[in-house]
């Protein structure tokens, strides 16, 4: 038993910030960044909250799949970058939308969103009836260093949301974890207690970009290659490809190596860059808006990051 997708939501902060903005306050420029990455723009969270983000496209899903607030049998949202540690994204997000459901939050990062999907299978199997709403929501622009290049011109801030109900349109699965706290991290809250030796850690993320990508791209071509292969598809019978939004470069290689064509490929990071868990689920409420997908498209999605985490589906559309 899987499910399908009944609705698709996002939300956006409404400031945006051009390459040319950040090169005013740190060491880059245009042509430096977009080389590097793909990315000319993207929104960052002024006024707003994650939480606000979240909550609008939790409400845009609802509204395009039909099911009230009240008719939802389950919150799940995929965030590291929650305004609190407690409670979590999905209890506060419940409360704002008049839902009366468990909720609970899960961080496998950049992957949060498949990861999502996957526990959802599970729910399913034991009542096909359900109603789930998984909200992928990350304000990642908090975490990053500011007086650097390296990471903070890459993320972004926004959020995607789906409405899941009874259906069998997820035909594979595949998830991987290897835990590594060197190749993309981020501490915690240390405190000030007294008797605890004081963290070095920089409360910032932390990246070693030739490592991140190496795994990026080897991870990206396996998992595609293994869940079409569970599926029992080829490459020509892949529709779209929604690969996660980290970097262009990454795209590239990836698609170099996989057997499908490359304007299969849907990519939105020019202008939304790194969303980390919402970067899937933004990009296919994008794409569903602008009515790119048709009944019985088959769609693969591809995810990597912190944990490190991966993951990749194989997706029927039926909406």
């Amino acid at each position: 038993m899987s499910f399908r997708i009944l609705g698709t939501g996002s939300g956006l902060p409404s400031l945006c910030k051009t390459n040319d903005d950040l090169a005013k306050i740190m060491d880059t420029d245009d042509e430096w960044i977009r080389t590097r990455t793909g990315i000319e723009e993207r929104r960052i969270c002024g006024e707003e909250t994650i939480t606000d983000l979240a909550e609008l496209a939790a409400k845009r899903a609802l509204e395009d799949s039909g099911v009230t607030a009240e008719e939802l049998d389950l919150i799940i949202c995929a965030t590291l970058s929650g305004d609190y540690i407690t409670p979590s994204m999905a209890c506060v997000l419940q409360a704002r939308i008049g839902a009366k459901c468990p909720a609970f939050d899960l961080n496998a990062a950049c992957t949060g969103f498949l990861y999502a999907m996957d526990v959802a299978t599970g729910y399913f199997a034991r009542n096909p009836k359900m109603k789930i709403l998984i909200v992928a929501a990350e304000a990642i622009s908090k975490l990053v260093d500011w007086r650097e290049r390296n990471t903070s011109v890459i993320f972004a801030d926004g959020a995607g949301a789906v409405v899941l109900g009874e259906g069998e349109d997820l035909l594979a699965i595949r998830l991987t974890a290897k835990g590594n706290t060197h190749a993309l991290a981020a501490p915690n809250v240390s405190g000030n207690c007294p008797f605890r030796k004081e963290s070095e850690l920089e409360p910032f993320l932390q990246m070693d970009g030739k490592e991140v990508f190496r795994f990026a791209v080897s991870s990206m071509c396996r998992d595609i290659k293994t869940v079409m292969k569970l599926a029992g598809v080829t490459g020509e019978e892949i529709d779209y490809v929604l690969p996660h939004q980290a970097n262009m470069r990454i795209l590239d290689s990836a698609i170099g190596r996989l057997d499908i064509d490359g304007e299969k490929f849907l990519t939105n990071i020019n202008c939304r860059g790194n969303t980390s868990a919402a970067a899937v689920p933004l990009l296919l409420d994008e794409v569903n808006k602008a009515g790119t997908l048709k009944k019985g498209n088959l769609l693969a999605m591809s995810s990597f990051g912190g944990g490190l985490t991966t993951g990749a589906c194989i997706l029927r559309w039926s909406k």
